[in-house]
Formats: structure tokens, sequence, C-alpha cells
């Protein structure tokens, strides 16, 4: 097959509904600031389709995860147990309050923190648990909130990936008492840069709306509340352009045909990639029977790391983009100030140095993926 005149991206962000025409009638609205009309309609969607307490549109992921942290109220010398294969937001938020992250390692199957090595991690310090659903594949929430409650520990969901994936039939992002949410380009529901503080016990609502209104009590002021409204504790400015939340809804709502979409893309790379990876000793992605995945992304596993980085190469050569995805936490520089040595968690050493990613987007056609799928099997070990 030639392959010479081939691109095919790692990623493509599209618009795929009213995008452009919600943007402009923001535009037209002269409302561009947060907490506009399209914010509003965005965070009654997710509340309405998720059934969370509450939705806050905030300015990306990682401020919904400073926000958890500060809701949870963590602070110097508390412990937060989080899975060591993560993006660095997960532990930056806890950290900035002072909080000694805890590394868990990973299951070898999904890829998620292993609920059978979280007890032995939880002490008297422990403050919170933060199960990420990688790929949108859930973790054992089961399990997960049993120990927990169990200690009277809270657990918040890093849900970056997994936005109507479902465990055990109910929705990822509402099993803790809150979650992020991510709608970053990469992400199925995109608008460039966003995210979403998911809330599902009550209490923490109107504190979360203070915090992400500079430390103000600015909402209840315009719900009638309150006279006026006057800075009354912590907070940062987490509020998103109506602009971005304009473009998300157009995605948001076109949620069943972009799910559809990728769910073929999934499919398709599992069906055309499954004889290649089992003769050729290639770990593809685990999905457990209990679990409606979120289609968020494609991965193979590879033999080793220099079998990794001679298929990324191989494939970018041939027009294809391929990336690799988490290094360790711990045994980053900021992972070994906290004590990370080698051969802390295995499994995520390993699973660091073989994983790699498959082009995967809302418009990958069926041609491109074709190519796709014939320069991996054409890859010689």
């Amino acid at each position: 097959m030639a392959f010479r005149n081939l691109r095919v991206d790692f990623n493509h962000p599209v618009p795929v509904g009213r995008e452009f025409e919600y943007v402009n009638q923001a535009i037209v609205s002269g409302h561009l600031s947060g907490d506009g009309s399209f914010t509003k309609k965005c965070q009654a969607l997710l509340e309405q389709e998720l059934g969370a307490k509450k939705a806050l549109l905030t300015t990306n992921c990682t401020h919904a995860l400073e926000m958890m942290a500060i809701l949870l109220d963590i602070q110097p010398g508390d412990e937060v147990i989080l899975p060591d294969f993560t993006f660095v937001s997960t532990v930056n938020a806890f950290v900035l309050r002072g909080a000694k992250p805890v590394f868990a390692d990973i299951r070898p199957d999904t890829l998620n923190l292993d609920e059978t090595k979280l007890e032995a991690l939880i002490t008297p310090k422990t403050k919170a648990i933060v199960p990420v659903h990688y790929a949108g594949v859930a973790c054992e929430m089961d399990a997960i909130l049993e120990i927990a409650n169990r200690n009277g520990i809270p657990v918040v969901e890093d849900n970056a990936h997994g936005l109507f994936g479902k465990y055990k039939g109910k929705w990822l992002g509402t099993f803790g008492v809150m979650a992020s949410q991510s709608f970053h380009e990469t992400k199925n529901f995109s608008c460039g840069e966003g995210g979403a503080l998911l809330i599902n016990a009550e209490k923490y609502i109107e504190r979360a709306e203070i915090i992400r209104e500079k430390g103000t009590n600015r909402s209840r002021f315009f719900r009638g509340q309150v006279d006026k409204y006057t800075w009354v504790d912590i907070g940062s400015s987490y509020l998103p352009s109506d602009i971005l939340a304009a473009f998300l809804l157009g995605q948001l709502e076109m949620r069943e045909k972009i799910q559809t979409h990728r769910q073929r893309v999934w499919e398709t790379y599992r069906s055309g990639l499954s004889d290649w990876a089992r003769q050729h000793g290639v770990g593809l992605p685990f999905v457990p029977a209990h679990v409606e995945q979120a289609w968020h992304m494609f991965y193979l596993l590879l033999p080793n790391l220099e079998t990794r980085q001679r298929f990324i190469q191989y494939l970018r050569e041939r027009g294809v983009y391929a990336v690799f995805h988490y290094l360790p936490l711990h045994l980053s520089d900021m992972g070994r100030e906290f004590g990370g040595q080698p051969g802390d968690c295995p499994v995520t050493e390993s699973v660091s140095d073989r994983l790699v990613r498959l082009p995967f987007y809302n418009d990958l056609t069926p041609s491109d993926q074709e190519l796709v799928i014939a320069a991996v099997q054409e890859f010689k070990f």
C-alpha cells in the first residue's frame, strides 16, 4: 500500500453541529465573559443527562481539580492517593495545597488504579482517593468506594477521559463526592480548552460557586439572595468565556453522533488489529463486561521500549502520527522529591515504556483508518 502522500494526525478537532452559529450568537449577545446563557445551558445539559446535583463549567479540567482540592480543605501534610499513571494535573491540584501524593500502581488490564493495592496505602493522613478512568474505561468503583467509605475518606473522580462512560449502568463522574471533566481539544467533546466540576454531594455546592467566582458570593447576589456581593472566601477566576461554552454546547448537543462515530473507529481498530496483535504479542485495550466505555482512545502495548520507539518512528515515516502517553509520576523530577524510586510502581513503569496511542478523532475517515491499520500491520518486529 502506498503511504507517500499520507498524513493522519493523532488528533484533529472538528465542529460537528451548531458550534459556529452558537459562537456568533454569543458575540452578538454582548455577553462574552463567564456564566452567560451558553454556560448555563451546558451546565443544565450535564446535570440533566448525568444526574449530578451541580455542574460548573471551568476554564479547564486542571482548575476543576484545583477546586476539588480546596473544597476538600486539603492542608500541608495531608496525603492524597492517586494512580501513578495519569496526567500531572491530577497530582498538581493537590500538591498546590501542600499535600503529599501517594502513588498507586495500576492494573495490568485496564491500566486503572489497582484497587487491590489501595488499602495498604491508606494512613491516618489520607484525605482523598482520586481514581482516574483511563481511556474512558471505569475503575472498579465498588471496591474503591467500599474501602474509602470504611476508612472515612472521600473519593473524587478525575473523569477527564470518561464523560458518558458507565460502570455497572451508572455514569462515570457520579460515584465520588465530586468529579472533574475535560473539554480539551483531544477529548471527545471539546471547546479547545475547558472543563467542568461535577458535584454529587450537596454540601459542596455553595462554596464551589464562591471559589469559582474569585472567593465572592456573586452567584448568591445574582439569585437575589444577598443585596450585594463581597469577598467571603479564598478562590480564583475559574469561569470560561461564554464563547467557549457556546462552542461546547454545539459539541454536547451532538453527543450521540460523536459517540457513535468514535465507537465505530474503536471497533474497527479492534477487529482490524486483533489477529496481528495476537501474532506479535501486542496488547490491546481491555474493557470489562460490566463497563460501558466512553470510546476515548485506542492504544497498543508493544513488547518493550525499543520496539515502541521504533514503531512510532516507522509510522511517522509513513505519515501516521501515533504518540506515547504518560511517564510514571513517581520517577519524574517532582515525583522523586516525594520519595519516588524505580520499582515502586512496576506495572506503570512497564506500561509507560510500551504504550502507543493510535490516531483517534471525531472525523477520522474509514479510508484513513484503513491506511493506519495497514501501516501498523506492515511493521516488522
